[in-house]
């Protein structure tokens, strides 16, 4: 018979169930006892005990997801109570989440952001078919520095679709709009390596222990925002110039 396990919603949060002795709230394990503890209110970088900066040691949070995945799997508590398994299985989630967040560099930008109480604009691929499917337009703010650039761009791609549907291809717009996919993708790498001087800059800050209302900690949080969106603008435009050069 497995015993009874008390309410954690009960319990100080930093205060192990089973053995009432004091821990980290973000412990999943007492160090103690033992015992798998229930799922912390906490982001994805306390999950791993990590800082919120954005320079992280990829292979060491490999090792860390690879090790917590042996540890948290719910097999491991097969025998253990419904409420530890329950845990378990809660946690197994958030580490599958948290990992494929945290590993992936613009997914661990944007959900920092997220952190720090800033959204997006929604240019993914997945907000352009919702707005599709309503009949509507997403609306997108375009990069100043590129609106004479995507007005012609525009201007070639509806270009082409007409020609395609009365089954004509001028190959002039069609070299045309090549051209502008590579300076667009070079420009995606180039913002590749700007976003990486803001990690840095982002880092440095949170180091400093700067709290969330600092204005230089805004200032970096809103350049990482602009670049991103940027980021993102010009990955539909290429993305646009795809489908109208493979249809």
């Amino acid at each position: 018979m497995h015993p009874v396990v008390p309410n954690p919603e009960t319990l100080n949060a930093q205060t192990c169930w089973s053995c009432v002795r004091e821990i980290d709230k973000a412990a999943h394990f007492c160090p103690h006892c033992t015992k798998l503890q229930p799922p912390a209110d906490s982001d994805y970088f306390s999950f791993f005990a990590l800082q919120r900066r954005l320079n992280i040691d990829s292979d060491a949070l490999e090792k860390e997801f690879y090790k917590l995945s042996r540890r948290l799997h719910p097999d491991v508590c097969a025998r253990a109570s419904s409420e530890e398994q329950q845990w378990s299985t809660q946690k197994s989630s958030l580490l599958n989440d948290a990992y494929r967040t945290l590993r992936d560099p613009i997914a661990r930008t944007e959900y920092l952001l997220e952190l720090e109480g800033v959204k997006l604009e929604e240019q993914s691929r997945a907000a352009t078919d919702k707005a599709r499917k309503q009949g509507k337009e997403k609306q997108q703010v375009v990069p100043p520095d590129l609106l004479e650039e995507v007005f012609e761009l525009n201007m070639q791609l509806e270009e082409m679709r007409m020609g395609k549907k009365m089954g004509e291809r001028d190959e002039q717009v069609a070299k045309d709009l090549l051209a502008a996919k590579i300076r667009f993708e070079k420009m995606q790498a180039s913002s590749n390596e700007d976003l990486r001087k803001l990690w840095n800059e982002w880092d440095q800050v949170i180091a400093s222990g700067v709290d969330i209302s600092d204005p230089l900690r805004i200032v970096v949080r809103d350049k990482m925002v602009a670049l991103l969106n940027r980021r993102s603008y010009i990955r539909n435009l290429v993305r646009d110039v795809n489908e109208v050069l493979e249809s």
